[in-house]
């Protein structure tokens, strides 16, 4: 198939979870599609990263990725229909360079990344493929709830702006994916048609050859881009409530050992470091860029997940590494069996007595390492996960 794909995002370098996603499928996928890409570009990405993709597409165009938190931004927004992400992810040149690839070429579907680009899609009867990460709406509502009383109403009037926005990206599109069977259960309000295209893992990238070595240092590991309020929201619960629990609970017998809270991410904000000054937690910004180095070092990945949705990219990628990982309900949107693939907990009290289990019974841990690394071979890896949207690609020609 001949395939425009457009992205709120040029995929590399491979720093998150949707450049992950998205760098892997088009990776996999090209072997069997010619794929045009068109995407919002960084001032941070330039020719390394665009021939990186221009080595799986057919061709590559960016365009600028105006910056979101503007004056220009918020005001238009304030006095438009559209929510303010719509608003920021509106690009004119974007739009140019896909009527002139439509007019020139003869694409067999349109495949995109996200609703907050629908936009740019000029009227067309080229059939449109929408994959959403996430239900952004959902999101910001979060956020939205947790904000300081005088800007609470003017949020929540953006997010109902924004819920009416996807929504109607949802029903418009010929074909919508989802990503775990959460967000496919709020899509089904809209439209029954849904289908999953879960995240996944390079197996041969991230292994499960490490042991446990209850004599030596032992890393309770939290990684996340801090940009996200998601991984914001998680890290102040785990300083605030869950490690002072568990250091007062478990730590102190234990001190042989060296336990830390180990705290991995670009560019940790100021805001995370002054939460703490415990010697115990040690924040780093310059570990290992392979992440599957970071897992071989860590013992547990700890995931309280309480704002966001979509399959988290660490916990498969932990998993397939046979890191034992605890998290919430909301963080196991990949349903793995509780306390024998994954550990679920819902408070802080919780976490702390999961953990503590973790770390005593080896006989648990070594159990949830080998199941979760037995799963995501047989779900998660992304040969799996393209035939899948493969299989969604053929349907819309089958349709149209």
């Amino acid at each position: 198939m001949n395939i425009l794909l457009v992205s709120s995002y040029l995929p590399y370098p491979l720093f998150s979870g949707g450049h992950i996603r998205l760098y892997n499928l088009i990776k996999e996928l090209s072997s069997k599609h010619k794929i045009t890409l068109i995407c919002e570009k960084r001032d941070h990405q330039g020719d390394v990263e665009i021939n990186e993709l221009r080595k799986i597409c057919k061709k590559v165009i960016t365009v600028p990725r105006r910056k979101q938190w503007s004056l220009k931004n918020i005001l238009k927004s304030g006095f438009s229909t559209l929510p303010f992400l719509v608003v920021g992810h509106t690009s004119e040149e974007m739009q140019r360079e896909i009527r002139k690839e439509i007019n020139e070429n003869q694409f067999d579907l349109i495949h995109v990344e996200t609703s907050y680009v629908m936009q740019n899609i000029p009227t067309t009867k080229i059939p449109i493929v929408l994959v959403e990460h996430n239900v952004e709406y959902l999101v910001y509502k979060r956020f939205a709830d947790k904000a300081p009383l005088l800007l609470k109403p003017l949020l929540h009037l953006d997010v109902l702006k924004l819920k009416f926005w996807e929504e109607t990206a949802w029903r418009k599109a010929t074909k919508l994916i989802a990503v775990s069977e959460i967000e496919k259960k709020i899509m089904e309000k809209q439209r029954k048609d849904i289908f999953i295209v879960s995240n996944g893992v390079d197996t041969n990238k991230f292994k499960n050859d490490k042991s446990k070595n209850i004599e030596s240092e032992e890393k309770i590991l939290f990684i996340g881009e801090f940009k996200w309020m998601q991984n914001r929201d998680a890290i102040n619960w785990i300083i605030k409530d869950i490690w002072p629990r568990l250091k007062a609970e478990f730590i102190p017998s234990m001190t042989d050992k060296g336990i830390k809270l180990w705290v991995v991410g670009r560019d940790i904000p100021p805001s995370v470091r002054k939460l703490t000054s415990d010697k115990g937690i040690i924040f780093d910004d310059h570990a290992p860029k392979e992440t599957e180095e970071i897992f071989k070092q860590s013992a547990i990945l700890l995931a309280p997940i309480r704002v966001g949705g979509g399959t988290s990219f660490k916990i498969l990628e932990a998993m397939a590494s046979g890191v034992p990982v605890v998290t919430t309900n909301l963080g196991n949107a990949i349903n793995a069996k509780k306390d024998l693939e994954i550990v679920v907990a819902e408070d802080a009290k919780d976490f702390v007595v999961k953990i503590i289990k973790l770390l005593e019974n080896e006989e648990l841990y070594e159990t949830i390492s080998k199941n979760a690394r037995k799963l995501i071979e047989r779900k998660f890896n992304w040969k799996k996960i393209a035939k899948d949207l493969d299989s969604v690609y053929e349907s819309v020609v089958s349709y149209d």
